[in-house]
């Protein structure tokens, strides 16, 4: 197999995978679920840390994870997430193990 024969396969590969991409996750207050995604867990904000992309919630059991109820600190999927909430905000999340890590896939305000 030539260097060009490898080149065209990891071409392909990227292309596949682009095309199997998950939708952008839902940020801000009028966030949606997406069908079949995690549950929404009820939560406060306790913390937000812009440098680091996380937030430190105090959250309601989340099922997905098998996780009882505590106060954590999860990394964000999106940045972006971030900007809308603040220490003390109530909100309704959905968290998942991404590459190892406890991320918050989707954040709201709560109703």
């Amino acid at each position: 197999m030539t260097f060009a024969h490898i080149l065209a396969a990891a071409a392909i590969a990227c292309a596949a995978m682009a095309a199997q991409a998950q939708p952008a996750p839902a940020v801000g207050p009028g966030a949606q679920q997406q069908p079949g995604a995690a549950p929404l867990v009820d939560g406060e904000v306790r913390k937000v840390d812009l440098e680091q992309g996380k937030l430190t919630l105090r959250h309601g059991p989340i099922p997905n994870l098998d996780m009882p109820p505590m106060s954590m600190v999860f990394r964000v999927a999106d940045p972006k997430m971030l900007d809308a909430v603040k220490p003390g905000d109530k909100v309704r999340f959905t968290a998942d193990k991404v590459g190892g890590t406890f991320t918050v896939t989707s954040l709201r305000a709560a109703d």
